[in-house]
């Protein structure tokens, strides 16, 4: 069996807009059909109203109305004129209700019930709807006067109102007319209607639609990222639940201004700046995340902007596996090593029986580690930094680099926004580059000063060697993602990091070099984060 909801969507709206336009043809029909047989009634009225006030003051029916046998004059009078006035019947009667005139003969002479119109003996002229032998009709009543002015008869006139049929018979062909032309134009406006949807739809079906709606709303809330999109009035049009749970929000917010739910969102900017901003840092509440924010554009025109987002806390854990991690591998590596080295030098004394010489060489080197670790920690009073520098200074020692940590060195609390991963990553990488330059340079002692130093409204960290330095031609590039001077893979990506931390906490990067004396580098980070723009 073949159901409507089989019916391809064209037929059906084309199905639907024809019900609705003949429907409305009907009713329109039925309204009209009511007003023209109101019309034919008051029509009627009015007619039968004038044959009867014209056949009460004809002079033959004053006159003989009320005399013996008056009935034999008026009777062939009335009915000629009921003849010529084409009236359904014409009865004048006196004012004892005896019938001078009658469209059946046998009945002129009888009496009429007055009471059935006691306001036509009332010298009252009037119209009434009635129901006689043929149908609806109306009767006009007139009185008829005498020379004195005194009522002496009443003047009867009905007519037949025309059926509805009739009348419908009467306007067949303009019905016709009117219906075939409606009914063209109605299936073929349909049919385009019908069409264009279709179109509109990209020639899918409803249940396919819905399907496919179905199917990608279940991806979009699955996607681990979050997704924001606004039309070209900043409402929201979309945000799936991974957005909602990153960004805290709460409620509809759907249709929503997004300056009113996220007020520093910066995706409103995409509007105004027409173009995408891929991999840009920066806190939406106290929420840090890397996002890629891009126009929607639909005919040329930007109707809208979206948001793909991650919160900033698996970007960081990748760069701590790239920069911090790797360091501390390195550190350990290093501090292997030079331990290594130093047990070669204490077992070759005690080999030589100096076993005195060997233990002073212990406890020289206790000492002298306990010293640094003390110093540093003492200063830096983050567990993770300190460690870092203990880890640099080891690698240093390793590759023949004096490393001085300035001895005015102080950190006591992270600037606002900026964790240990991004201070790890920060210091890591400078004091890595460092070594990089000093790296070709054998005719002269090799060192990296570090200074960490903090007041009320800056970090400031400064890494200087005296290396290689950087040509003027490049300096412009080396926070270029990618970038690097040492054709080896997985490089150019540390001085990026450093960078994109920098700029998200509203802090300053200073560079100097100069090429065969050194590089130095200052990097400012505000204790208290600016705002942001929108």
């Amino acid at each position: 069996m073949f159901h409507l909801n089989n019916w391809p969507i064209r037929w059906k709206i084309t199905l639907l807009a024809f019900g609705i336009v003949l429907f409305s043809l009907l009713m329109a029909a039925t309204i009209l059909l009511g007003k023209i047989s109101s019309m034919k009634v008051e029509e009627v009225g009015q007619r039968s109203l004038l044959i009867a006030k014209v056949t009460a003051q004809m002079p033959e029916v004053k006159r003989a109305v009320g005399l013996l046998n008056g009935e034999l004059r008026v009777q062939p009078l009335i009915e000629q004129v009921r003849a010529i006035y084409g009236a359904d019947y014409i009865v004048v009667v006196d004012m004892n209700g005896k019938r001078f005139s009658h469209p059946i003969e046998s009945r002129v002479g009888t009496h009429f019930n007055v009471n059935e119109a006691k306001p036509a003996f009332a010298e009252h002229i009037y119209v009434e709807r009635v129901e006689g032998r043929l149908g609806e009709g109306v009767r006009a009543y007139a009185p008829v006067m005498n020379e004195e002015h005194q009522q002496i008869g009443v003047v009867m006139v009905g007519n037949t109102v025309p059926h509805i049929l009739t009348i419908l018979e009467d306007m067949s062909k303009e019905i016709v007319l009117i219906l075939s032309l409606t009914l063209c134009f109605g299936i073929w406006g349909s049919y385009l209607l019908a069409s264009h949807i279709k179109q509109q739809t990209f020639q899918l079906e409803p249940q396919e639609l819905a399907r496919i709606l179905d199917e990608r709303t279940s991806a979009f809330h699955a996607i681990h990222e979050g997704i924001i999109a606004i039309d070209d009035k900043e409402r929201i049009t979309v945000i799936n639940d991974a957005a909602r749970r990153m960004l805290k929000v709460k409620g509809k917010a759907i249709g929503e201004n997004i300056r009113d739910v996220i007020p520093d969102t910066r995706l409103p900017e995409i509007l105004e700046l027409g173009r995408p901003i891929y991999n840009q840092q920066f806190y939406v509440g106290d929420t840090l995340i890397l996002s890629n924010r891009i126009p929607i554009r639909v005919k040329e025109k930007i109707a809208g902007a979206i948001a793909i987002f991650q919160d900033k806390t698996e970007v960081t854990r990748l760069a701590e596996e790239l920069t911090g991690v790797k360091a501390f591998v390195d550190a350990l590596r290093a501090k292997n090593h030079e331990h290594s080295n130093k047990l070669h030098t204490i077992a070759g004394l005690i080999q030589l029986g100096k076993e005195q010489e060997a233990l002073r060489y212990i406890f020289q080197l206790d000492e002298e580690q306990e010293n640094v670790a003390h110093y540093i920690s003492g200063r830096i009073q983050d567990i993770n930094l300190t460690g870092l520098l203990i880890g640099k200074i080891s690698r240093a020692k390793e590759l023949d680099i004096a490393l001085c940590i300035d001895p005015y060195s102080e950190f006591r609390m992270f600037p606002e926004g900026v964790t240990y991963h991004d201070l790890v990553i920060i210091i890591g990488n400078l004091i890595e580059n460092a070594f990089d330059g000093l790296s070709e340079m054998n005719d002269r002692e090799r060192r990296v000063d570090v200074s960490i130093v903090q007041d009320e409204s800056y970090l400031t960290i400064e890494v200087e060697d005296n290396g290689i330095g950087i040509p003027e031609e490049i300096r412009h590039q080396i926070f270029a993602k990618g970038f690097s001077t040492k054709q080896k893979d997985e490089r150019g990506i540390g001085l990026y990091l450093v960078s994109s931390i920098v700029e998200r906490s509203g802090g300053e990067i200073e560079v100097d070099s100069m090429v065969g004396y050194g590089t130095w580098v200052r990097v400012k980070l505000p204790m208290e984060r600016k705002e942001e723009t929108t």
